[in-house]
């Protein structure tokens, strides 16, 4: 059984985002969950641990649809059924960012 390492609250995302990692090419991903400390994605691929890059994905808030970008850095990556689910913690979370996320938590 393995312990929770999350420092902060999450609440479950569905929607499609976009991984970047430094030096590679964009990689389609679906959301799993989100926090003001970071996120989890799935991807069809790997990512290996400690990569750094960016995220982009689809928040509702606001009324309305959201694409927010935030730089990121790859925590642990393990294979589930359905590909690799991508633990992400944000790196320098923009204010208006951070203020959306906080927003869909509550």
């Amino acid at each position: 059984m393995s312990l929770e390492q999350r420092q902060s609250a999450r609440k479950i995302l569905r929607a499609k985002a976009m991984l970047i990692m430094d030096g590679a090419p964009p990689v389609a991903a679906r959301t799993i969950d989100v926090g003001t400390a970071g996120m989890s994605v799935l991807v069809a691929e790997p990512v290996q641990a400690g990569k750094q890059g960016k995220v982009l994905f689809e928040l509702f808030y606001d009324g309305k649809p959201n694409i927010l970008e935030a730089r990121v850095g790859v925590s642990h990556c393990i294979i589930s059924s359905a590909g690799f689910k991508v633990g992400l913690s944000f790196a320098r979370l923009d204010m208006a960012v951070s203020s959306a996320i906080s927003k869909f938590m509550r």
